[in-house]
């Protein structure tokens, strides 16, 4: 196994309105179907943890969750196309598995397209697990694609 390392400067923080139209690009460059800049806007002004991550002060990805009776949900997370394969979408994931933890959860899910086999890979990873398939959930250039869904059972620190 080669180790990544990810980049000096990596920070990741809170995520502020100024930041959406940066993150709208980046969504937009990585999804054919993207988020728009409402509904970030939406999952800011509702409370969900936001968070971004910068390398030297430039937005290189974003993750966002939602929290509730015990369990978090990864909503959206992603790194831009120029800072892929660096291990920066581990240590987001691995900083939102954290914020799920501070903030009570004790099991996280999330979905992933069968059609993204690095995300699942990347999620795999980090100890999710394959709990089930919601049918066609995802717009396709062809109709729907099903998710795949995941879920991490959350160790306490």
């Amino acid at each position: 196994m080669v180790a990544v390392v990810r980049p000096a400067g990596t920070q990741v923080r809170v995520m502020r309105s100024e930041d959406l139209d940066t993150v709208s690009v980046i969504e937009a460059a990585s999804y054919e179907f993207p988020w728009s800049l409402g509904v970030f806007n939406d999952c800011l002004r509702a409370g969900h943890p936001c968070w971004i991550l910068s390398v030297d002060g430039v937005i290189a990805g974003y993750g966002i969750l939602s929290m509730g009776a015990g369990e978090a949900h990864v909503l959206n997370l992603c790194v831009a196309a120029a800072w892929r394969g660096q291990g920066l979408g581990r240590h987001l994931l691995r900083r939102l598995l954290d914020i799920a933890r501070w903030n009570g959860a004790e099991r996280v899910f999330l979905e992933v397209r069968p059609s993204n086999p690095l995300a699942k890979t990347l999620y795999e990873s980090v100890g999710f697990s394959e709990i089930g398939r919601r049918p066609r959930y995802y717009p396709a250039r062809d109709g729907r694609e099903d998710a795949i869904v995941m879920a991490l059972d959350l160790l306490p620190l």
